[in-house]
């Protein structure tokens, strides 16, 4: 078979403007919905009706609609377009946003946040991101947007106890109905409108999700990403009470805890995430990680009685976490089957938001009927329970995705060719499709003979 030439050049014009503006869109949308987390416990006391129990709910009730929105809105970007799904999901968040703004109750509160989870587009937004990149800078792409996730997550804690001071909390979700506004003008003006392709490494398909429940490898996994966000919530429905009512820290000068604590922790993350590059290393690095985090609930569970206990504690929690939070979607790539990628991440998207709603819930339950420490006894039992099944877990066998055309000729199986080369675990090619997806050993990989084989961008 004839290849040409492989472009190795790097993102050209098009895509670079494409992924600029649909990581804005995801960071923004995701930078709205971060705002409220260190905040909304200490506003919604002031709520009528408000509970302890009914306090967390509104932080996590858009965990429960996200997971239950995110595969129906990807699979409508599929039949009616990518860029229509989007804006319709940004205005379901917008006007969630608005509801939230004018309650006066906690269940109105309650309604926005749903209301916010509801327009999930995440799904839509990584199939435009497919269309509108090349198969050789994919991953790039889908990493620059993951990037964003970060960042959004880093600012609106160090900005939202500021900005809370000025706008009050109404002001913030009034905010981020203007931020998605905003987004919705970039989707419009911006992002080119692609011919939509089938790409199973963002695509999740429903049926192929179900089987992969079955999958141990993943499930511990998809576990694990639902106690990181179940424990990231219930600790958010008492941090900030701990931080105004216990230190008497006013909400203004929350960033005083905050940015100490997670610059440090970036600053001790990154040794860590290169050793975690070593795959003899994974593991270990991996178990630190959890040790890391049960380790500041111990601290937390002490009841930190000054700003700068308080701080360490969350240094030792926002270590660990970002350093999960990198590491698992990693891993989530590398173990899930071929051609099952996309659906791979929507059952590991799944656990993660039902971790954010249950653990607003229980945090928030917990919290109302023994205190604050007991929220920390859970957390850290959970993480307790993760590390032993990191630990007790046979190694986890780790391969790379590899997304490839092969050209259908008369007579050529190119199924069995590609099976054939040394390093290649896994061979899926679609029924009438020139696109394999393959799972290979890089370490053994005999690149010659693939490239012999496959068609070259």
């Amino acid at each position: 078979m004839k290849a040409s030439t492989l472009n190795k050049s790097g993102l050209n014009r098009l895509e670079r403007r494409s992924i600029a503006a649909l990581a804005s869109v995801y960071g923004l949308r995701m930078f709205g919905l971060f705002l409220i987390l260190p905040v909304l416990a200490i506003y919604a006391e002031q709520l009528d009706g408000a509970s302890p129990m009914l306090m967390g709910i509104a932080l996590g009730i858009y965990g429960i609609t996200q997971a239950l929105f995110q595969i129906p809105f990807g699979m409508m970007s599929d039949k009616f377009g990518r860029k229509p799904v989007i804006l319709a999901g940004l205005a379901i968040f917008a006007f969630g946003s608005l509801v939230a703004a004018v309650a006066t109750s906690i269940e109105g509160v309650i309604f926005g946040r749903a209301l916010q989870g509801a327009g999930a587009i995440a799904a839509a937004v990584l199939a435009l991101t497919s269309d509108l990149t090349r198969e050789n800078q994919r991953t790039k792409a889908m990493a620059l947007i993951g990037m964003t996730i970060g960042a959004a997550f880093l600012l609106a804690l160090i900005a939202a106890p500021w900005l809370a001071s000025y706008i009050g909390v109404q002001g913030l979700f009034v905010m981020t109905a203007a931020l998605a506004v905003v987004s919705m003008i970039v989707i419009v003006k911006v992002v080119p409108t692609p011919i939509q392709t089938y790409n199973l490494e963002v695509r999740a398909v429903p049926a192929k999700m179900l089987g992969l429940l079955k999958n141990k490898q993943l499930i511990r996994l998809d576990f694990g990403i639902f106690i990181l966000h179940f424990v990231l919530t219930a600790m958010f429905v008492v941090v900030p009470i701990i931080m105004l009512e216990k230190l008497g820290l006013a909400t203004r000068d929350h960033w005083q805890v905050y940015i100490p604590a997670l610059i440090g922790s970036i600053f001790f993350m990154v040794p860590l995430i290169i050793l975690s590059s070593r795959k003899h290393l994974l593991m270990k690095v991996f178990l630190l990680a959890v040790s890391i985090l049960f380790f500041a609930q111990i601290l937390l569970m002490r009841g930190p009685d000054s700003v700068m206990a308080l701080t360490l504690c969350l240094f030792f929690f926002f270590w660990g976490f970002n350093l999960l939070e990198a590491m698992l979607p990693s891993m989530i790539s590398r173990v899930a089957p071929a051609a099952s990628k996309g659906s791979a991440m929507g059952v590991y998207n799944t656990f993660q938001f039902l971790g954010v709603f249950f653990g607003g819930f229980i945090g928030g339950l917990v919290y109302g009927k023994l205190g604050v420490s007991a929220v920390f006894v859970v957390c850290a039992l959970l993480l307790l329970v993760w590390c032993y099944l990191v630990y007790s877990a046979p190694a986890l066998r780790l391969l790379d995705s590899l997304v490839v055309n092969v050209d259908h000729q008369a007579g050529v199986d190119c199924q069995a060719m590609l099976d054939a080369v040394e390093g290649v675990e896994e061979v899926i090619i679609l029924e009438g499709e020139s696109t394999a997806y393959l799972k290979i050993d890089k370490e053994r990989l005999d690149q010659a003979a693939l490239d012999k084989i496959i068609i070259h961008d």
